[in-house]
């Protein structure tokens, strides 16, 4: 153990802080790091570095090359820039390299240096320049900061959603601040800067002096700033050497230490762990670097070369040309297990575990002593905790083995952490290979989750890894595998060297049916690529019509959207691609395409029939179909014109059409429509009223009810109505005017073709009896029952129904009878029946 912590440095009485290597760089550095522009990623992320960027020193002739390498050294990717001068670089959350120009524009390139998207920082900056520019990243997203060199600054908070925000002018100030950064408080972003001794915080609406609380006297400007990872904390570098430490809404000091140093540092950054109370800067000069906090004396490091820090969630990455290193404070579970002397549960159970394995009798020893303590759970929680935030497998191996050890002589001591732990460490393990370059600690992996991960490892293009990964950790399918997999087949289909036929069947034989694995989403990146037949035959594998068809239609394959619409059945479907060729192709095309497609033809015709009637009319024009194009003009001459005149040449034409389509009944009726409305015009100019659009039967009862029954009739023959149907009309139109007298006039005009039965039930239902019975005597024998019950003279029908002898009449003349008024009628009913019987 004590060699363990030969690389523990103390920072005060409560805190050990320790540096050791991640990779040992093989990168070809041709230039020291100081002559480059430098961006790493946090969260173990890729290096980009700007070779020879413009300075007056280089010749004009050396063109800048732009390199980006894994955390390890291993070489990503690599372009000539032919772009303008570079003032900085930085990394986004997604792992995009943003580079700012001089001129505000902001190019965006991918982990292999293609090209993804441009946007600029607006006029203002393009007119005054960049000096200086900041990335940074709240939960919002990557944000820009710019420094113009009319000394104002421009920010957006989100460069996915760009919102560019011009912060106030700072009064007074003449020349670039000596230094400045971004701050993130109550949700938006803010910029701090110095100017000579005083420092400004702006907002998207004032610029306000702050003093820090607690600065110690005689401060004549700052020379660096920094933020913490989390945008809690600020630290100040003076030019009198302190450097102060505080909150960054600075409200609190935390500590101000002096350095000694009053030359201003390359960089300065936070070096914290999550929820530890302790807090440290680390300051990195040409030769030399320190770490800083709320004690007495400094941990100091010397640098052997060219250096750059990346600030992490708990710690500093470290690199230079030769190595990559990380510097962090020691967690607590480590320096119990680990410091020297140390009498912790966890130390003794690892003690014990090796005693065990030499077959030592110490082993029971120490493990009897934890047990005396009743701190046997509280032990192997610490050497799981601690395995964690160790590095190197074999550190890890130990202490996990010491806590299966301990496990054993547990009764109920959940499993989960232990098994969790193993899994976790064997991912960290997998993606820290200098192969990968992704040197995670066990608080960032938390903290980035999974699922980013997998991600990053897709960007990385290291997709059996993520499967691996994948499959060990038992992930859903969506989430994981078929995930992955989708992200390979839209990285294959870029592939140009190799055939659209091979591509498509490659992918097809990895994917097949797997669920969560979109082939349109694969297809419209073999569109985007510019392989249309690639992404034509993906669509085939493609089981959802819905997803194949926009693709297709973007894609100007109408014809072939159509065909896949109709096979799908979806009608909602298809009318989006009718819409579309319809705006797409000229009418006569449209047309053609349409016949060669009965149902599009169907539902088209259908749309035409509520929205656009005069297609529909085209289509039956051109499909010769002039029964529907009749069908069409009747309605037409309904729907639109108001004239007289232009109604009748619309049911003019749409007899011409049924006479074509030798339809003789539809034409004939046509044209009897047409003498009617005549007729109804000239109605309603001689009597005036309302006779125009009435049907027949209604025209003749109109007349009739205005008194004009030669008129009437004079209609009903010349559109040879039958007399049964006159007759039933002018019954019921007489009986409505309860013009009685008429009616009787009307009934003795001649034998009626409909009899008399009608006339007594039409005058029952005007409540009229006596007029009834007039007519119930006319009736004739087969219907006379009916009529006497109708006027309420059951004993002449009991009469009527004796004579005729008929059971259904008898039966019906009973059902007739009510209580004592026709019980005689009823008995002699009765009588009539039982001596039929006999009989």
């Amino acid at each position: 153990m004590d060699c363990y912590t030969a690389n523990w440095n103390p920072l005060g009485d409560s805190a050990f802080y320790r540096k050791y290597e991640l990779y040992s760089m093989d990168w070809d550095l041709k230039e020291e790091l100081r002559d480059c522009l430098v961006a790493a990623a946090p969260y173990g992320g890729p290096i980009a570095l700007l070779r020879n960027p413009w300075r007056k020193e280089k010749p004009a002739s050396a063109r800048p090359v732009l390199e980006i390498y894994s955390a390890s050294g291993v070489p990503l990717a690599s372009l000539l820039w032919k772009s303008g001068p570079v003032v900085s670089l930085g990394w986004s959350a997604e792992e995009e390299l943003l580079c700012v120009q001089e001129d505000g524009v902001v190019l965006v390139y991918g982990l292999h240096g293609d090209f993804r998207r441009h946007f600029s920082m607006g006029n203002e900056v393009l007119q005054n320049r960049v000096l200086d520019a900041r990335i940074f990243h709240t939960e919002f997203g990557s944000g820009v900061a710019i420094l113009t060199g009319a000394h104002r600054f421009t920010l957006s908070a989100n460069v996915g959603d760009l919102k560019l925000r011009r912060m106030p002018e700072v009064p007074g100030l003449q020349s670039a601040p000596s230094c400045w950064t971004t701050v993130c408080q109550d949700r938006v972003a803010h910029i701090l800067l110095a100017v000579g001794p005083d420092l400004y915080l702006l907002d998207h609406a004032a610029c306000s002096a702050v003093t820090p609380p607690g600065l110690a006297p005689g401060v004549s400007s700052f020379l660096q700033m920094a933020v913490s990872f989390t945008y809690r904390h600020l630290a100040l570098f003076t030019d009198t050497g302190y450097i102060w430490m505080g909150t960054a809404s600075l409200k609190e000091k935390l500590c101000e230490f002096n350095c000694n140093i009053r030359a201003p540092p390359k960089q300065m950054v936070w070096c914290s762990r999550p929820r530890s109370k302790e807090r440290a800067v680390v300051v990195a000069w040409e030769r030399r670097l320190m770490v800083v906090g709320d004690a007495p004396e400094s941990i100091q490091f010397v640098l052997d070369e060219d250096s750059y820090l990346v600030p992490e969630l708990d710690g500093v990455r470290i690199f230079s040309r030769s190595t990559h290193e990380f510097l962090h404070e020691v967690p607590v579970a480590s320096e119990e297990i680990f410091k020297i002397a140390s009498m912790a549960p966890g130390a003794l159970l690892l003690e014990a575990q090796k005693e065990y394995e030499k077959e030592s009798q110490k082993a029971d020893e120490y493990l009897r002593e934890i047990q005396e303590l009743g701190q046997l759970p509280q032990a192997v929680q610490q050497c799981i905790e601690a395995a964690g935030h160790e590095h190197w497998p074999d550190m890890q191996k130990s202490l996990l083995r010491a806590a299966s050890f301990g496990k054993c002589f547990l009764d109920r001591f959940p499993p989960d952490s232990f098994v969790r732990m193993c899994r976790d460490l064997r991912v960290l393990n997998a993606v820290r290979d200098y192969h990968i370059g992704i040197p995670l600690t066990y608080s960032q992996y938390k903290q980035l989750t999974i699922q980013v991960l997998l991600d990053r490892l897709v960007l990385r293009r290291l997709y059996p890894l993520a499967i691996q990964i994948c499959e060990y950790l038992r992930l859903p399918e969506v989430q994981g595998v078929s995930r992955i997999l989708a992200h390979w087949a839209c990285y294959k289909v870029q592939q140009k060297d190799v055939s659209d036929e091979d591509v498509a069947r490659a992918i097809n034989q990895k994917l097949g049916d797997t669920p969560g694995v979109s082939y349109s989403d694969i297809a419209a990146r073999a569109y985007g690529c510019g392989r249309t037949e690639l992404a034509i035959k993906l669509l085939e594998y493609e089981p959802r019509s819905g997803e194949q068809v926009p693709l297709l239609l973007k894609m100007k394959r109408s014809k072939l959207a159509l065909s896949k619409a109709i096979e799908s059945g979806d009608t909602d479907l298809v009318f989006t691609v009718l819409l579309h060729l319809k705006n797409e192709l000229n009418r006569g095309d449209f047309f053609m395409t349409l016949r060669n497609q009965p149902m599009a033809l169907s539902l088209y015709r259908q749309f035409c029939k509520h929205q656009e009637l005069e297609t529909l009319k085209d289509l039956y024009n051109q499909d010769d179909n002039h029964q529907e194009l009749g069908s069409f003009h009747i309605r037409a001459s309904y729907a639109a014109e108001e004239r007289i005149e232009g109604r009748v040449a619309a049911l003019q034409t749409a007899a011409d059409a049924f006479y074509k389509a030798k339809n003789e009944f539809a034409a004939k009726a046509t044209e009897d429509q047409m003498r009617l409305l005549r007729l109804q015009r000239r109605l309603e100019d001689e009597l005036g009223g309302r006779f125009l659009d009435l049907s027949l039967h209604d025209t003749v009862t109109t007349l009739i009810l205005s008194g004009q029954n030669k008129r009437a009739e004079q209609l009903a023959r010349d559109f040879r109505i039958p007399d049964k149907r006159l007759w039933w009309l002018k019954l019921t139109a007489l009986a409505d005017l309860e013009d009685w007298e008429e009616l009787e006039k009307f009934s003795k005009s001649k034998k009626s073709p409909i009899g008399y039965l009608p006339f007594v039930e039409i005058c029952m239902k005007q409540h009229n009896k006596y007029e009834a019975k007039k007519y119930a005597s006319r009736v004739g024998p087969e219907q006379k029952v009916k009529a006497l019950l109708l006027v309420g003279d059951v004993a002449q029908a009991a009469d009527v129904a004796i004579e005729h002898r008929n059971e259904a009449e008898m039966s019906l003349v009973l059902s007739h009878c009510t209580g004592a008024t026709d019980g005689a009628t009823a008995d002699k009913i009765q009588r009539a029946r039982a001596q039929a019987q006999k009989k």
